[in-house]
């Protein structure tokens, strides 16, 4: 394997999305410090020749770079607020926060890192578990020139890099993009349960949207690959769905936009969301549509 420039990396958070991101650097010929506060994480991070190590101490120490992988912008500030954690971090390093975070909050914690001459920049990610498996995910980056310049290399072994701005720019545009996502996953479903109880074939439907102007990331991948199989397996909660849209509605409303769709779109994930396990993949929200109308229990296939 070949060695980098920047050879170690701490890596904060190995669940779903994080296990193979770390498996791809290590491939890649990283040196990767690990940390989960789950241990089988950590057992499952290790068989991929991942460091599994036992505190965020450990993740950090010797690291050029630390990537925080995590839920939300709370978890997020836990880390970076741990004296521990920021004892070890030596002048210069860059944190690279590539979990769904709120903009503003983003902004905030890059100016306090700042103030110790350490970098941030924001890398949220869009392609699911199977794009992080393949190295084909979007990752959305915010912050200066030099400092995505430096991380560039790294980020690139998870797929395509998009610059889109200042600090906290890219977590502002994620959430954006799970609006839009959001929503044509729920008027798809809509659309999808209605012309089965007129009679038509969910497979059918969907050749014909891909090729029309319906078609969206919700006709050509989740609905088949997700939804007409009932796997419901595409690697992305229910609830972390909801997190990100409403920090973008929010995002909507300070900014002075228009957002009453988008209002609408959270106050309907958030009746399915207290229909559902909370454990539910967000492609279930289907199984939810169907319950609440006469249409078919679940999604037929032909």
């Amino acid at each position: 394997m070949t060695e980098r420039p920047m050879a170690t990396i701490g890596f904060v958070g190995l669940g779903n999305m994080g296990l193979p991101m770390t498996r791809r650097l290590v491939e890649s010929g990283y040196r990767v410090n690990g940390y989960d506060v789950a241990a089988d994480a950590r057992s499952r991070a290790a068989a991929v020749g991942v460091r599994g190590v036992p505190d965020l101490p450990g993740a950090a120490e010797g690291a050029d770079v630390v990537v925080l992988m995590l839920p939300d912008s709370n978890v997020v500030a836990t880390v970076l607020h741990d004296d521990a954690f920021r004892a070890v971090l030596e002048a210069g390093v860059t944190i690279v926060d590539m979990s769904s975070s709120e903009p503003m909050r983003t902004r905030e914690f890059a100016a306090e890192l700042a103030e110790a001459g350490i970098r941030m920049v924001d890398a949220p990610v869009s392609g699911g578990v199977t794009g992080a498996e393949a190295g084909s995910l979007t990752v959305m980056t915010g912050g200066s020139d030099e400092d995505v310049a430096r991380v560039e290399p790294i980020l690139e072994t998870f797929g395509r890099v998009r610059h889109a701005g200042p600090i906290g720019a890219g977590h502002a545009i994620k959430a954006l993009n799970n609006l839009l996502s959001a929503t044509h996953l729920w008027i798809t479903s809509e659309a999808i349960i209605a012309g089965q109880r007129f009679g038509l074939d969910p497979e059918v439907m969907l050749s014909v949207f891909n090729t029309s102007s319906g078609r969206s990331g919700s006709t050509e991948n989740k609905w088949p690959n997700f939804i007409v199989g009932q796997t419901y397996n595409s690697g992305f909660g229910l609830r972390l769905m909801l997190k990100d849209i409403r920090v973008a509605v929010q995002l909507t409303d300070q900014a002075g936009a228009p957002s009453r769709l988008g209002a609408d779109t959270v106050a309907l994930w958030e009746e399915a969301a207290a229909g559902l396990d909370p454990s539910a993949d967000h492609t279930e929200i289907v199984r939810w549509l169907t319950r609440t109308g006469d249409a078919p229990a679940t999604p037929t296939a032909p």
